[in-house]
């Protein structure tokens, strides 16, 4: 296996493409520590800075949840709020201009258990009032796959339960956001979902959750031929948005990460781009944004070669249209002004 890390990434240099154009990057992550066999056991301000301030013109951010820092005591479904308390703190200090111009965490999705039908609803309380400028919604992930080779995320049919979608409406009618991970076999579920909870916005992460690996594995012809009959239907739910990246993940199934050196934005655009283009001919730039998945994807590429990338594939898409993928859908989303 490749030795990964910094000083791998840093063997495949490139100079910083189209560094004018206004980003925003839609979803990473902090964390304090993490178990093996995580490449970066800590990914915290710094961390983020020293990436995006690489070359790229990123203007914010948004933190996606990932069970940091949770409350250790009190009630279960509460315990989650710690991790959006902790975040607040951390997009004080980005605000504060210490750590370079991105201004990061400007919004944050939290985590919380939309099972509990009504009873979601102190708990997104809490942390709106944990986070009262820059709270933004919660992410409920999904994925559910029969193989053992694969994590499951909640079970079986979670978004087609009273209590989940009773949650749902409770996200909805807070003006929150929604963000869901699957796997890529569960789109029909969620535009089934999509069209029982019409006034929700629903974030599409990862490309509808593309796997190449498992019993998915070698089956490229009808394993993308199905993802794409997948996206298309989603896309028909004018409620969905859909996330542009996290194909860094080993459970893509493109082993960047076994490399000598480092994959450089030229050839990453050419794997990237008909996945890429596939979602924004169905769902159009309007309703299409870029994402880094920091640090999860950096196993694979650096924030600079990603972006580099996400850049020579959209080259031929009109001006407002990059404008919208690269800034202004998310701003629009997560009504994020900076």
């Amino acid at each position: 296996m490749a030795p990964g890390g910094n000083d791998w990434l840093a063997l495949t240099a490139e100079e910083t493409l189209e560094p004018e154009i206004p980003i925003f990057d839609t979803h990473h992550h902090f964390w304090v520590s993490r178990p093996e066999p995580a490449h970066y056991q800590q990914y915290l301000l710094p961390e983020l800075a020293a990436d995006v301030g690489s070359g790229h013109n990123v203007r914010s951010t948004i933190f996606i949840e990932v069970r940091c820092e949770y409350r250790q005591d009190g009630p279960d479904e509460m315990k989650p709020v710690g991790e959006v308390e902790y975040v607040q703190t951390i997009a004080d200090a980005s605000a504060a201009g210490d750590h370079g111009p991105t201004k990061a965490a400007a919004g944050i999705i939290g985590h919380a258990d939309l099972k509990l039908g009504e009873g979601v609803r102190p708990v997104l309380e809490a942390m709106q009032a944990a986070s009262p400028n820059r709270f933004r919604g919660v992410r409920h992930s999904v994925g559910w796959d029969e193989s053992p080779e694969l994590a499951n995320r909640d079970i079986k049919g979670a978004l087609s339960t009273d209590g989940y979608r009773a949650g749902a409406k409770v996200l909805a009618g807070m003006g929150l956001v929604l963000e869901n991970s699957l796997y890529f076999p569960q789109l029909s579920e969620l535009a089934e979902f999509a069209r029982a909870v019409p006034d929700l916005t629903i974030v599409l992460n990862h490309i509808g959750g593309l796997l190449r690996v498992g019993p998915y594995a070698n089956r490229d012809d009808e394993v993308l031929a199905q993802w794409r009959r997948g996206v298309e239907e989603v896309a028909k739910c004018p409620n969905i948005i859909m996330k542009l990246g996290g194909v860094g993940q080993l459970r893509y199934g493109y082993y960047w990460h076994d490399r000598e050196t480092a994959i450089g934005s030229e050839e990453l655009a050419g794997a990237l781009g008909p996945l890429m283009d596939h979602c924004i001919q169905q769902f159009g730039p309007s309703r299409c944004m870029f994402e880094s998945n920091f640090p999860v994807d950096k196993i694979s590429y650096s924030y600079n070669v990603v972006y580099n990338a996400f850049k020579r594939l959209s080259k031929g898409y009109s001006a407002s249209e990059r404008a919208a993928m690269f800034h202004d859908t998310a701003a629009r989303v997560y009504s994020v002004n900076v």
